[in-house]
């Protein structure tokens, strides 16, 4: 058994505590509402301004556009005599008259007297007895004619408009942030279900899922993502619990092993045959090694740890294996049908599967083993054939998995751990290829390799 103690908090924990910091800053939600909010307030404001001053212009100019006609009525009637001065300081109404002709001054009302005199043709704004005035002049005769009418009209609505909006403006703000508010919360309502629904899956409802709705909005979407996610956790993690215990059966075997024969030993020496104990131990030291090294390279295929490092030929190796092969075994090993291919990617990666197809072959085959290299369609093909009894349909998937022997009652010796046909899979993955099992000519099985082959 092997236990697995850690001090201090460990990977889990640092995530849920990360979790929980982030917890505390604002949510989407609040921050959405937060930003339309301020960014409709302030261009509501600005407009609220913009229009509180185009109606005081548009207002002064009026008043200014009125008196300028009555100011050029009057002048056309001094000028031509049509005018009196009686009927000046007669006048009673709400705009000044102010008739300076030489060193007397007609007014119709006293304070027409404080009326000054503008500098040039435009109006001039000015304050008589508190009141806020607009007064036009024109040059008559000899003399100089004023106006002067009360702006408080105008003022008053100014002061009415800006009221209704400083009032309007703000309930406006709050309005549309509550509908903002709500529309937000309507809108992320089903993200928050679904990382309630994802919070809640652990180790032991991994099976469980994201319920989408089809709609093929955003939201359905992210539903269908984080489903394809937990599909992916949940086949690495069932992976990852049958991997562990296929590699702790088959580590504690060759101990086992190696700890029985120790035991005989000192229980019977007189038993024991000398340098047993040792050629048990080399042996099964040797086996356990070979598992170890086929689990790390494993683990590095499975982390996209290795990438393809030069222009490798297809053929060489396979003639380089077929020679070894011919060395090693009384089989015949036929290698007509290797032709050139070349591919870019790890030689000493490609070497391990080709070592792996060619020596599971050997173990299978009975008098003969084929071995070729092709390209066809850009797509560089390496097999090895066999004569042995095949592989069946239904099993030809499953070989390629880790551990899996289809003869568990044949030896451990002859059969190997189960990881080379799984080596042989993840080395062609790495190198964005594929392997597949065919029925071979001889009878056989015949495992493929295909990769994609360099041009030129």
């Amino acid at each position: 058994m092997v236990s697995d103690v850690r001090s201090g908090p460990g990977p889990g924990a640092r995530e849920r505590g990360s979790t929980t910091r982030r917890r505390g800053g604002a949510s989407i939600r609040v921050r959405i509402t937060i930003w339309a909010t301020l960014v409709v307030a302030a261009v509501l404001g600005i407009g609220a301004v913009v229009v509180v001053g185009l109606l005081a212009r548009s207002l002064e100019s009026g008043v200014a556009t009125r008196m300028e006609s009555e100011l050029t009525s009057i002048a056309e009637g001094l000028e031509q005599g049509l005018v009196a001065s009686a009927w000046i300081a007669e006048r009673d109404d709400d705009v000044l008259i102010a008739w300076r002709s030489g060193t007397t001054t007609v007014v119709n009302d006293e304070n027409a007297l404080a009326l000054p005199t503008p500098p040039g043709e435009e109006p001039v704004r000015t304050e008589i007895d508190g009141q806020s005035m607009l007064v036009v002049a024109e040059q008559v005769d000899d003399g100089m004619l004023l106006l002067g009418a009360s702006l408080a009209g105008a003022e008053a609505a100014v002061a009415t408009a800006t009221t209704l909006l400083a009032v309007s403006v703000p309930l406006g703000v709050v309005l549309i942030g509550l509908v903002v508010w709500a529309v937000a919360t309507r809108a992320l309502a089903p993200v928050e279900r679904i990382r309630r629904q994802v919070e809640e899956i652990d180790a032991e409802g991994l099976d469980r899922r994201v319920p989408a709705d089809g709609s093929g909005d955003e939201i359905d979407r992210l539903a269908g993502t984080m489903n394809r996610m937990l599909d992916r956790v949940e086949q690495g993690y069932r992976a990852r619990q049958r991997f562990v215990g296929d590699a702790s059966h088959e580590l504690r075997s060759p101990l086992a092993t190696m700890r029985q024969y120790a035991e005989l030993t000192r229980a019977h020496p007189e038993a024991a045959q000398p340098g047993e104990l040792a050629e048990v131990v080399v042996e099964e030291g040797a086996r356990m090694q070979q598992i170890l090294e086929s689990l790390l390279l494993l683990a590095r295929l499975d982390e996209n740890a290795v990438r393809g490092s030069g222009s490798v030929d297809l053929d060489d190796l396979a003639l380089e294996h077929a020679a070894r092969a011919r060395a090693s075994s009384a089989v015949h090993v036929d290698a007509r049908a290797i032709e050139p291919a070349r591919v870019d990617g790890d030689r000493r990666l490609l070497a391990r599967a080709v070592t792996n197809l060619v020596d599971n072959a050997l173990r299978h085959a009975r008098e003969r083993v084929a071995i070729g290299v092709r390209v066809v369609d850009g797509r560089a093909l390496l097999w090895v054939d066999d004569d042995g009894s095949g592989v069946p349909h239904a099993e030809r998937e499953r070989v390629f998995e880790r551990f899996v022997r289809l003869d568990e009652a044949r030896s451990r010796d002859a059969g190997g751990a189960g990881l080379g046909l799984a080596l042989v899979r993840e080395i062609a993955l790495a190198h964005g290829g594929t392997v597949r099992i065919d029925d071979a000519p001889a009878g056989g099985a015949r495992f493929v390799i295909e990769l994609p082959a360099e041009e030129g």
